[in-house]
């Protein structure tokens, strides 16, 4: 008997995707929690399994040279898989939203009209590295009543079969099909290219990973996708705010982590604090390491802080995600040009003004246009788990539909229902 091509399997995954979606769309509430709380009882039962499968990418990860930090999002400790764990039993826990009927109204004719919130159908997801993001996916697939198809990274090939042999054995436990989540058991890139063209198939594709892949994945896909290309997050300092608030949340949206995408690249001061604000925050910056891109203005007022690595802002910087110890600064006349500057040069992932002005916070929410906007808060929290959608399977900088972080909800649509009484038109 032939192999099968990747071709062929791509479109049998298609097919049984399709099939199980339907099942999974009539799913009772009870049916989902209870392979959700079974997968939860895998994942723990099966650490030890878990982690020699891991090992085996490990090894192969540092016998290809990956950086020990690449090598580190590869592993499945103890620690990654419980929280997987507990993830599942949030997802768990939280109300099923599927056949809620929303704004139901009585029209003139009689008619009533609401809108019931139901599954998306199928969703691929193509991801890089981070082995655990196979249970976040299947996970939310699950409550959300949808099949999908997981591509993970080559890298993490052996740690995302096993995961996803646990995910296929809880669906069986509870009754529902195997085949409502499915891993592409292929490390061939064409399987990608397979994915992201079947619309006979997959309903929406969700890639999470570096800026390559997702912009060739939203090049030549031939299903919707839901994204985000970068995080330019922006924090901006008020006139009026609290300083020593301004700092602590500057110093935090920065340098809590470098590598996420809801970590700020760019600060902005408005002039009548920044002679106060700016060597405060320059001296935690400088102590830390990190490079401040300075406007003229900035500059000037940041070269008193000892130890201070400057550098002058070059047009790009303002544009920049840079997801190292790197920041831009600049000083802004007010929120009017605060919220220009953002505007312009912005990604629309998350954007926070520090102030004590309830008025240019109203009008900061209102005016910037990005999928999460703050008041005195780090941009940190843009996050799926702080939102308290349990879990979220990235992050939409898109208009349309889904945007801010994607839970279940986000992988739901809704549909318009009728209730009559023989109404008929005139």
């Amino acid at each position: 008997m032939n192999a099968e091509t990747t071709s062929e399997l791509m479109n049998r995954l298609g097919q049984q995707a399709k099939a199980a979606s339907a099942l999974m769309a009539r799913a009772s509430a009870a049916r989902k929690v209870a392979a959700l709380r079974a997968l939860a009882a895998l994942l723990r039962a099966n650490i030890e399994p878990l982690q020699i499968d891991n090992a085996l990418d490990l090894e192969r990860a540092r016998a290809a040279g990956l950086s020990e930090p690449m090598v580190d999002r590869l592993k499945l400790t103890p620690k990654v898989i419980e929280t997987c764990a507990e993830g599942c039993e949030q997802l768990a826990a939280m109300p099923d939203i599927i056949g809620e009927i929303l704004g139901m109204k009585q029209q003139p004719s009689g008619i009533r009209v609401g809108q019931m919130r139901v599954p998306i159908g199928v969703f691929g997801m193509i991801f890089e590295s981070r082995p655990n993001v196979t249970i976040e996916a299947a996970s939310l697939s699950i409550k959300s009543g949808n099949a999908c198809i997981l591509r993970g990274g080559s890298e993490a090939i052996e740690s995302n079969k096993a995961l996803a042999k646990l995910v296929q054995q809880a669906l069986e436990e509870a009754g529902l099909p195997a085949n409502a989540v499915q891993l592409v058991p292929t490390t061939d890139r064409e399987a990608v290219g397979q994915l992201i063209t079947m619309p006979q198939y997959v309903d929406v594709i969700i890639p999470r990973g570096g800026k390559g892949l997702i912009e060739r994945i939203s090049r030549d896909a031939k299903v919707p996708v839901i994204k985000h290309l970068d995080g330019n997050c922006h924090t901006y300092v008020d006139d009026p705010c609290d300083i020593a608030m301004a700092v602590k949340v500057a110093d935090n949206a920065k340098t809590q982590k470098y590598s996420p995408c809801n970590a700020t690249e760019s600060l902005l001061v408005a002039r009548g604090v920044a002679s106060e604000f700016l060597p405060k925050i320059g001296a935690i910056y400088a102590q830390k390491g990190v490079e401040m891109r300075c406007c003229p203005v900035s500059k000037a007022i940041l070269s008193q802080v000892p130890g201070a690595q400057l550098k002058d802002a070059t047009e790009q910087d303002w544009s920049e995600e840079y997801l190292a110890a790197i920041i831009s600064v600049k000083v802004v006349a007010g929120v009017d040009e605060a919220i220009a500057h953002i505007n312009r040069y912005s990604s629309g992932h998350t954007e926070a003004i520090l102030t004590t002005d309830h008025r240019h916070a109203q009008q900061f929410l209102r005016e910037v246009d990005s999928s999460s906007v703050m008041v005195n808060a780090s941009t940190r929290f843009a996050d799926g788990f702080e939102y308290g959608l349990g879990a979220e399977i990235g992050i939409s900088t898109d208009k349309f539909h889904a945007r801010g972080p994607v839970g279940v909800e986000g992988l739901t649509s809704l549909k318009y229902v009728v209730l009559g009484e023989g109404e008929v038109r005139g």
